[in-house]
């Protein structure tokens, strides 16, 4: 028996409309890295992760429950978890990743501040109000209940004065900076990714990498907000030389997802593809693959299956930035 579609669409808009997130992240957990910095609370300009990264491990933990569920007769009690979903948030129960699933995607938002704060960017964090934008709901076509989101957040904004936000990752970048305009009036926050915050102060670097790399570039990145050039511009700057693959920059492949959260097996399909452009454009160097989006990053990976390594791109940044003891 097949999952119930409309049915998982309903959970996922009914935790954002309920509890903010399609995922709901425990906020301590998502903001520990905040706190260790000291960053302080709110401010003109902040840095906003809409918990993009965090959200990943228990995406992948709720697809592989629902790659079980498809196959046996529990799928018939798909209805049913959504009412009690209702009442409960049952997220926690059924797609709890362990600490070593978590520990890489936590720790880029503490790689971005690092950098921004080694570029001498100052910038505060809204720590529990760090809300997801609601990018999967969108993108499933929930609108109202985005519409409704977008102006949650936006009167977060206005609350704590907020007038320019650095985001961490191509789909909270175009929600807040191409979307939420449409959904609220008089919307005027300034909104960029980190990686156009770095390329125009220029990346700080005190130990330069060697070695090759292919990149990957972001559909939501360079289809529709126009960052392409930062990322090569950093990189370059890192000390590091550069692959294309077939389909880069604004024609390129995408990962597959975020329709894995529904077509898991189409959205391996469409990943395993993308690894093959990517072992191509490597052409027999011994090249890791750079990514600059946490979708595209547990995609790619897990479609190259150890053949080809991922990492996200400010793991090399900031590696440059750092000077080796």
């Amino acid at each position: 028996m097949a999952l119930a579609t409309r049915e998982v669409i309903g959970i996922l808009t009914d935790n954002l409309r309920l509890r903010g997130s399609v995922l709901p992240v425990p906020a301590r957990r998502a903001t520990r890295w905040a706190r260790e910095f000291g960053l302080p609370r709110g401010g003109e300009r902040v840095l906003y992760t809409g918990t993009m990264y965090h959200i990943v491990p228990y995406t992948e933990r709720l697809v592989r429950l629902q790659q079980r569920l498809g196959s046996s007769r529990l799928a018939g009690l798909v209805p049913l978890a959504r009412r009690l979903n209702r009442l409960v948030n049952g997220m926690p129960l059924v797609a709890r990743p362990t600490s070593e699933e978590r520990s890489e995607y936590e720790r880029v938002p503490a790689n971005v501040a690092q950098l921004l704060l080694r570029a001498g960017v100052e910038f505060g964090y809204l720590y529990e109000d760090d809300l997801y934008t609601g990018v999967l709901a969108y993108d499933l076509g929930a609108e109202d209940v985005v519409a409704a989101h977008a102006k949650r957040i936006a009167g977060i904004f206005y609350k704590y004065g907020v007038r320019e936000v650095i985001t961490i990752d191509p789909h909270t970048t175009t929600m807040l900076r191409s979307v939420f305009p449409r959904f609220v009036e008089g919307y005027d926050v300034s909104v960029r990714s980190y990686l156009e915050v770095l390329a125009e102060r220029g990346l700080p670097v005190e130990a330069p990498l060697a070695g090759d790399v292919v990149v990957h570039d972001s559909c939501v990145y360079a289809r529709y907000e126009d960052v392409i050039e930062p990322p090569r511009q950093l990189l370059a700057a890192a000390g590091l030389q550069v692959h294309e693959p077939a389909n880069s920059r604004t024609m390129t492949w995408c990962c597959g997802g975020p329709a894995e959260a529904l077509y898991p097996e189409k959205a391996a399909a469409v990943a395993a593809q993308r690894v093959g452009q990517l072992r191509e454009a490597a052409n027999g160097v011994q090249s890791e693959c750079v990514t600059m989006c946490p979708i595209c990053l547990v995609n790619l990976r897990k479609a190259a299956d150890g053949t080809m390594a991922f990492r996200d791109i400010s793991e090399y940044l900031l590696e440059a930035a750092k000077a080796r003891s």
